[in-house]
């Protein structure tokens, strides 16, 4: 019964903090209701005896993605943003369609299947504790696609260098130019 409560509990409490991270205008207001989503979200992991899903929840993306989002928010300049024109300039458009996403998605709901048991038994991940079931299932069956996804982050990591890379031509010729200031000229005889 208590597990039950607590769900519902962190399930309302995760829709509530998205639907403010959203709708909030303070920028770090939304981020702290991002945080207040990521320990829910530990919580339902905690519901379902994943404790190593639940640690890793709150020290990755309560720790640091959610500071690495502070940082964007402090090296912005949040004056300009917030004086931009808004993508969808009346909210009632932007409300029937969030409303024809939601229809759509309960329309669909149906039609979802489970798929296929796993060869893990209860029993098994209990002995084994969940974590090493995730890391010896992670490394032999689906080492492929781990190997995948990391080739695609070191390419993500390599453009985002590329892209924040100063062209030193660029730069010295930015310093020269700012070195001479504008001023009367003198004039020789």
């Amino acid at each position: 019964m208590f597990l039950q409560i607590f769900f519902g509990y962190c399930a309302l409490m995760i829709i509530a903090s998205g639907i403010l991270a959203i709708s909030l205008r303070n920028p770090v207001h939304c981020v702290l209701m991002v945080l207040v989503l990521f320990f829910h979200m530990a919580g339902l992991y905690l519901t379902l005896n994943a404790e190593f899903l639940a640690a890793v929840q709150i020290i990755v993306y309560a720790g640091a993605i959610l500071v690495l989002y502070l940082f964007v928010l402090f090296l912005v300049s949040l004056r300009e943003e917030l004086h931009l024109d808004a993508f969808i300039p009346n909210p009632w458009v932007g409300r029937i369609i969030a409303v024809g996403l939601a229809l759509a998605l309960v329309y669909v709901t149906p039609a979802f299947t489970l798929g296929e048991k796993g060869t893990w038994s209860t029993a098994a991940i209990n002995e084994l504790t969940h974590t090493k079931a995730m890391g010896q299932e992670m490394y032999s069956t689906y080492l492929l696609p781990f190997e995948i996804a990391g080739l695609i982050l070191l390419v993500a990591l390599v453009g985002g260098l590329v892209l924040a890379r100063r062209d030193e031509g660029k730069i010295e010729e930015a310093e020269t130019t700012s070195d001479q200031q504008p001023g009367p000229k003198e004039v020789t005889l």
